[in-house]
């Protein structure tokens, strides 16, 4: 049996700017992405099913196909549910398929009216979805959580320098190749995973949940506190609260995110700040472009920073800042809450060209020892071509 993963239309919407590069399978919302996580609670490789300009080879399959919905956050009696289906059977809730056990191979975008001949069954049980970005902090310490249990298990932590002052020893692990030293770590009621030959710099001072993935180093004197995540080679610094940075991204100093959503390849200027709490202290709303409409995010929600964005130094963002992908923020004064993939002068409107603009990306990948690839290029060629 072959397992696919599948976005459907409006979680694609739902979840801009973060869908503009990826599948929603590889949104990182917790120490794996929610394709990894699949994969690991199913013991078993998937193929995902998404928009045309994101899949450059759909092999054909000739099996047992199980369908999940990645949109829908596992847990375990849904985990359960979907292994009872049997062929031909498909799982649903309200509007939502969740699962699908056929022979077929169906395209992205399919309906219950495309599987019509299915036996479908109603889930009753609660289920948590991501359906806007700001819930991938929202849900981060659920999914941190699970993962942590399920990755640690079984295994023994690489040990905790003497250096270190640590509350609740047991919620803490770190791999082969972690260095941290001199650092206060307070993981009582929560969860600390510091991934392989990742640097946490004397100072650090974390209040978990937190994780931090391969290659990541975190500067000296970092304060983290509620759930957050960085992603794999990421440099984090300065003052961070409940935000998840994709890999290879960047905010090594000093300033303020909280509540916030930061893509790969990212990076933020010294001095950067973000807002995540209105003066007024009321309902925040966040601009979704493909919807065309203010999506109500709550009292607390910050920056959702589009992926190959970067920020010049002592740049101010408003509260629920939404910008696209490959945006060049530096401005006088503090920038509009919307800006547009592409934009390179954020005061003008002014859109990158092009090949600047992978250029510069390129520039940025060398710095990380990697370089971006056709496949990458292709993808944002497609989104360049559709502003």
């Amino acid at each position: 049996m072959k397992t696919i993963l599948f976005d459907t239309p409006a979680s694609r919407k739902a979840l801009y700017p973060f869908t503009g590069i990826r599948a929603v399978a590889d949104i990182r919302n917790g120490i794996f992405t929610i394709r990894e996580r699949w994969e690991e609670l199913l013991q078993t490789n998937s193929f995902i099913l998404t928009e045309n300009y994101l899949q450059h080879h759909v092999e054909e399959l000739n099996d047992e196909l199980l369908y999940i919905n990645t949109s829908a956050l596992p847990a375990t009696h849904l985990i359960q549910a979907i292994q009872d289906l049997k062929l031909n059977q498909g799982l649903y809730q309200n509007e939502d398929i969740l699962a699908i056990k056929s022979t077929v191979q169906l395209p992205f975008g399919f309906t219950k009216d495309d599987c019509s001949d299915l036996d479908w069954k109603s889930y009753s049980d609660k289920i948590h979805f991501l359906r806007a970005p700001f819930q991938i902090t929202q849900q981060a310490h659920i999914m941190l959580e699970m993962d942590f249990k399920r990755f640690t298990m079984g295994r023994t932590s690489a040990p905790i320098s003497s250096t270190n002052t640590i509350s609740n020893s047991q919620n803490i692990f770190l791999e082969e190749g972690a260095v941290m030293e001199h650092c206060i770590i307070n993981a009582a009621d929560a969860y600390v995973y510091i991934g392989n030959n990742t640097l946490l710099m004397e100072g650090c001072m974390i209040r978990g949940s937190f994780a931090a993935l391969e290659k990541t180093v975190v500067k000296m004197g970092t304060k983290i506190y509620g759930t957050a995540i960085a992603g794999k080679q990421c440099t984090i610094g300065g003052e961070i609260k409940n935000t998840v940075f994709f890999d290879y991204s960047n905010k090594a100093h000093d300033g303020y995110v909280g509540d916030a959503v930061i893509g790969s390849w990212c990076n933020l200027g010294a001095g950067t700040s973000a807002s995540n709490v209105k003066n007024t202290a009321g309902e925040i709303k966040i601009w979704n472009p493909l919807l065309h409409q203010w999506i109500a995010a709550g009292t607390k929600c910050g920056l959702m920073l589009g992926d190959y964005s970067r920020t010049g130094i002592n740049t101010s963002l408003n509260t629920g800042t939404v910008t696209g992908v490959c945006c060049n923020i530096v401005s006088e004064g503090i920038p509009p809450k919307y800006i547009p993939d592409f934009t390179w002068n954020t005061g003008t409107g002014e859109h990158f060209v092009f090949d600047k603009a992978i250029a510069s990306i390129s520039n940025w990948a060398k710095m990380k020892q990697q370089e971006i690839t056709e496949t990458e290029t292709q993808i944002l060629q497609y989104i360049y071509n559709s502003i």
